[in-house]
Protein backbone atom coordinates (compact mmCIF):
# COMPACT_ATOMS: atom_id res chain seq x y z
CA UNK A 1 0.00 0.00 0.00
CA UNK A 2 0.84 3.68 -0.08
CA UNK A 3 0.71 6.28 2.63
CA UNK A 4 -2.43 8.32 2.02
CA UNK A 5 -0.55 11.63 1.98
CA UNK A 6 1.90 10.44 -0.70
CA UNK A 7 -0.28 8.54 -3.17
CA UNK A 8 -0.05 11.13 -5.97
CA UNK A 9 3.76 11.05 -6.04
CA UNK A 10 3.68 7.26 -6.37
CA UNK A 11 0.77 6.67 -8.77
CA UNK A 12 0.59 9.64 -11.16
CA UNK A 13 4.04 9.02 -12.77
CA UNK A 14 2.85 5.51 -13.71
CA UNK A 15 0.53 6.93 -16.37
CA UNK A 16 -3.07 7.83 -16.98
CA UNK A 17 -4.26 4.22 -16.76
CA UNK A 18 -3.49 4.06 -13.03
CA UNK A 19 -6.54 3.45 -10.85
CA UNK A 20 -6.62 3.78 -7.10
CA UNK A 21 -9.37 2.74 -4.69
CA UNK A 22 -9.22 4.16 -1.20
CA UNK A 23 -12.22 2.47 0.39
CA UNK A 24 -11.34 0.56 3.51
CA UNK A 25 -13.23 -1.66 5.89
CA UNK A 26 -13.73 -0.96 9.57
CA UNK A 27 -12.65 -4.55 10.37
CA UNK A 28 -9.17 -6.06 10.41
CA UNK A 29 -7.41 -6.44 7.89
CA UNK A 30 -9.21 -3.26 6.69
CA UNK A 31 -9.04 -4.07 2.97
CA UNK A 32 -12.05 -3.96 0.67
CA UNK A 33 -12.58 -6.14 -2.39
CA UNK A 34 -14.20 -4.01 -5.06
CA UNK A 35 -16.47 -5.20 -7.84
CA UNK A 36 -18.19 -3.41 -10.69
CA UNK A 37 -21.79 -4.48 -11.17
CA UNK A 38 -22.96 -3.78 -14.72
CA UNK A 39 -26.67 -4.43 -15.24
CA UNK A 40 -29.24 -3.81 -17.95
CA UNK A 41 -32.86 -3.74 -16.81
CA UNK A 42 -36.03 -4.73 -18.59
CA UNK A 43 -38.71 -2.77 -16.71
CA UNK A 44 -40.82 -0.51 -18.91
CA UNK A 45 -41.15 2.19 -16.27
CA UNK A 46 -38.23 3.93 -14.62
CA UNK A 47 -37.14 2.56 -11.25
CA UNK A 48 -34.99 4.42 -8.76
CA UNK A 49 -33.39 2.63 -5.83
CA UNK A 50 -30.51 0.83 -4.23
CA UNK A 51 -28.86 -2.52 -4.98
CA UNK A 52 -27.29 -4.82 -2.38
CA UNK A 53 -25.14 -7.67 -3.76
CA UNK A 54 -24.55 -11.03 -2.10
CA UNK A 55 -22.03 -13.51 -3.52
CA UNK A 56 -21.71 -17.15 -2.49
CA UNK A 57 -18.91 -19.61 -3.25
CA UNK A 58 -19.23 -23.36 -3.87
CA UNK A 59 -18.62 -24.15 -0.17
CA UNK A 60 -21.55 -21.94 0.86
CA UNK A 61 -19.47 -19.03 2.20
CA UNK A 62 -21.39 -15.78 1.78
CA UNK A 63 -20.34 -12.14 1.70
CA UNK A 64 -22.70 -9.20 1.32
CA UNK A 65 -21.99 -5.69 0.10
CA UNK A 66 -23.08 -2.58 1.89
CA UNK A 67 -25.96 -0.73 0.25
CA UNK A 68 -24.77 2.21 -1.83
CA UNK A 69 -25.44 5.62 -0.35
CA UNK A 70 -26.69 7.01 -3.67
CA UNK A 71 -29.74 5.71 -5.48
CA UNK A 72 -29.37 4.54 -9.08
CA UNK A 73 -31.86 5.16 -11.86
CA UNK A 74 -32.86 2.11 -13.91
CA UNK A 75 -34.46 2.54 -17.34
CA UNK A 76 -35.47 -0.08 -19.87
CA UNK A 77 -32.47 -1.37 -21.88
CA UNK A 78 -30.05 1.15 -20.28
CA UNK A 79 -26.85 -0.11 -18.68
CA UNK A 80 -26.12 0.97 -15.10
CA UNK A 81 -22.73 0.51 -13.47
CA UNK A 82 -22.48 0.33 -9.69
CA UNK A 83 -19.29 0.12 -7.64
CA UNK A 84 -19.72 -2.29 -4.74
CA UNK A 85 -17.33 -3.54 -2.08
CA UNK A 86 -16.99 -6.57 0.18
CA UNK A 87 -15.01 -7.18 3.40
CA UNK A 88 -13.85 -10.60 2.16
CA UNK A 89 -12.80 -11.93 -1.24
CA UNK A 90 -14.54 -14.88 -2.89
CA UNK A 91 -12.37 -16.48 -5.53
CA UNK A 92 -14.86 -18.79 -7.28
CA UNK A 93 -18.40 -17.45 -7.26
CA UNK A 94 -21.19 -20.02 -7.43
CA UNK A 95 -24.18 -17.72 -6.98
CA UNK A 96 -24.98 -14.00 -7.08
CA UNK A 97 -28.02 -12.52 -5.37
CA UNK A 98 -29.26 -8.95 -5.80
CA UNK A 99 -31.69 -7.12 -3.54
CA UNK A 100 -33.40 -4.02 -4.90
CA UNK A 101 -34.78 -1.48 -2.44
CA UNK A 102 -36.40 1.92 -2.83
CA UNK A 103 -36.05 2.56 0.94
CA UNK A 104 -39.64 3.77 1.09
CA UNK A 105 -42.30 2.37 3.37
CA UNK A 106 -45.23 3.93 1.53
CA UNK A 107 -46.52 2.57 -1.77
CA UNK A 108 -46.30 -0.79 -3.51
CA UNK A 109 -43.13 -2.85 -3.61
CA UNK A 110 -41.31 -2.60 -6.89
CA UNK A 111 -39.39 -5.28 -8.72
CA UNK A 112 -36.37 -4.76 -10.87
CA UNK A 113 -36.28 -7.09 -13.86
CA UNK A 114 -32.75 -7.70 -15.03
CA UNK A 115 -32.05 -8.53 -18.66
CA UNK A 116 -28.26 -8.81 -18.39
CA UNK A 117 -25.77 -8.68 -15.53
CA UNK A 118 -21.99 -8.75 -15.20
CA UNK A 119 -19.99 -8.69 -11.97
CA UNK A 120 -16.31 -7.91 -12.44
CA UNK A 121 -13.63 -7.98 -9.76
CA UNK A 122 -11.59 -4.78 -9.78
CA UNK A 123 -8.95 -6.29 -7.50
CA UNK A 124 -8.54 -9.31 -9.81
CA UNK A 125 -9.69 -8.17 -13.31
CA UNK A 126 -8.93 -11.52 -15.01
CA UNK A 127 -11.63 -13.30 -13.01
Amino acid sequence: GYRADRWKKMLIPLGSSTKAYFDTSDKDPFCMYNYLLDITTWNRSIRRGFIKVKIIDYAGNTVESQMNSEASTFQQYKRVKILTGFHRDIEKIAKISLTFSTKTLIGPKQKLRILQMKLKSLNHPKR
